[in-house]
């Protein structure tokens, strides 16, 4: 036999709810069979126990002929033993008592009780009264006359489990929440797998990796589809992502077979007419166009994959290297760069952007610095600090949100002379921001600019 898999989340509630039901079911159909406060039948071996105390009382009272007396025998001898044997009780064959006391006591009182309740009275039944069995009737001779026996004894038995935790709400209740709270913790747990992988991997897309997870398609079916629909979703921005970039990069590189043509052109020009203001403006302008157009190229090449490339490295094999190479470049021009130790911590993201939006801040810098360069790398609250510091010119208060844009150029002396496209910060800006990361500029304590990065540790 196969049963049912519940792999939807409503089948596995339902199913949890009809096993409780099932269970209380259960004990409903059950009880009625455990409670020895109901009329049943008596059990075998009670039955041969009080088979055996009829067959010695007939014994015993064999050669009377007196009933009275031999009920007042019995009735005495039964509380002189204050509880500790069977107490017998004598009814004819109507079930009307026959005793020799003028005042019935309680267990007069609950005999008159058992004999009503009694259908039938050929099968012998037993009941209990709190912690008080009767039990019969069984034909027993006595003087010559067919009577009935009833025994009442003690009941020293604990009642069933079932019985008490009916009897007491408060233990039921607990029981009930020992049944279901596995249960509650399986679905529970159940539940919270999937939905714990599918806050990874919103995370993973929020950290800028891209990455279609198979698991997120494994569960109950509400969560197969959403699974499936997230992975739907991240194939489609890879897909966009890539064919932007590609975009950028075709466009890019179709613009510079043109500009290639005017440059030759403009060389020839030059050779037949002899050199000419126009002619040096035309080709000034041709080289910065050419410049840009490799700047762009350069960025949609290290975009065009960033969101598929993900890697953990040290930050030291990333940025070691360039702060080595910017020292040399800036002794070189008399020109004082000095670093602090790098934190020996990891970084995941693109090692190209990475490397590149850290070099492009450092020669920025060193561009535009009197004397002095200052980078310092540190670490607080698992984010990677980069500070730049340079005792250049400076940028306006006005400008410094404006100098990560694409193409913008500085209105001071500071960029006036440069010969820059206005494209290294912008991509540098890009690179952090797909990084989960942040960049801001501010006047720095050395007079001229301090650039900071702010990254995400891994």
């Amino acid at each position: 036999m196969r049963f049912p898999r519940f792999t939807s989340l409503y089948g596995r509630i339902f199913a949890i709810f009809w096993f409780t039901m099932l269970l209380v079911l259960i004990a409903v159909l059950t009880l009625p069979h455990l409670d020895p406060r109901k009329v049943r039948e008596l059990p075998d071996d009670h039955l041969q126990r009080i088979t055996k105390l009829k067959t010695s009382l007939e014994k015993r009272f064999a050669h009377q002929d007196n009933l009275s007396r031999i009920l007042m025998r019995i009735e005495e001898n039964g509380r002189s033993q204050k509880n500790k044997r069977p107490r017998f009780f004598i009814t004819d064959e109507d079930g009307q008592l026959l005793t020799t006391l003028k005042h019935p006591d309680f267990k007069l009182r609950v005999l008159q009780n058992f004999i009503t309740s009694i259908e039938d009275p050929s099968v012998p039944k037993q009941k209990l009264y709190g912690n008080y069995m009767m039990a019969g009737p069984l034909p027993i001779e006595l003087a010559g006359q067919n009577l009935k026996l009833y025994v009442g004894l003690k009941w020293n038995q604990p009642p069933p489990l079932l019985l008490r935790l009916f009897d007491k709400p408060f233990q039921l209740l607990l029981a009930v929440m020992a049944v279901s709270t596995p249960l509650l913790l399986w679905l529970a747990w159940a539940l919270s797998q999937p939905a714990r992988k599918l806050e990874r991997a919103a995370k993973r897309v929020a950290n800028g990796e891209f990455e279609v997870d198979p698991e997120l398609e494994k569960g109950t079916t509400e969560f197969r589809q959403a699974g499936a629909s997230f992975n739907q979703m991240v194939e489609a921005v890879n897909q966009m992502l890539s064919g932007q970039q590609r975009l950028l990069s075709d466009i890019s590189h179709e613009l510079r077979s043109p500009l290639t043509r005017l440059r030759m052109a403009t060389a020839l020009a030059s050779r037949k007419q002899g050199d000419s203001q126009e002619l040096t403006r035309i080709d000034t302008e041709a080289q910065r166009l050419e410049q840009m157009i490799g700047e762009l190229l350069a960025l949609s090449r290290m975009q065009a994959d960033s969101h598929l490339v993900r890697e953990t490295h040290p930050i030291s094999s990333l940025w070691e290297a360039i702060l080595q190479d910017a020292e040399f470049e800036a002794n070189q021009i008399d020109k004082v760069f000095v670093a602090s130790e790098i934190p020996a911590v990891n970084l995941t993201g693109h090692p190209k952007l990475l490397m590149s939006a850290v070099e492009n801040i450092i020669r920025n810098a060193i561009s535009y610095a009197e004397k002095k360069i200052e980078v310092r790398i540190s670490t607080e609250d698992k984010k990677i600090i980069v500070q730049c510091d340079d005792d250049g010119i400076g940028v306006p208060d006005e400008e410094l949100e404006s100098i990560f844009r694409p193409f913008y150029r500085v209105s001071t002396a500071r960029d006036r002379h440069s010969g820059g496209t206005g494209l290294g910060l912008a991509i540098t800006e890009s690179a952090v921001r797909q990084h989960n990361g942040t960049i801001t500029a501010q006047r720095s304590a050395l007079g001229g600019l301090q650039v900071t990065i702010c990254l995400p540790m891994s």
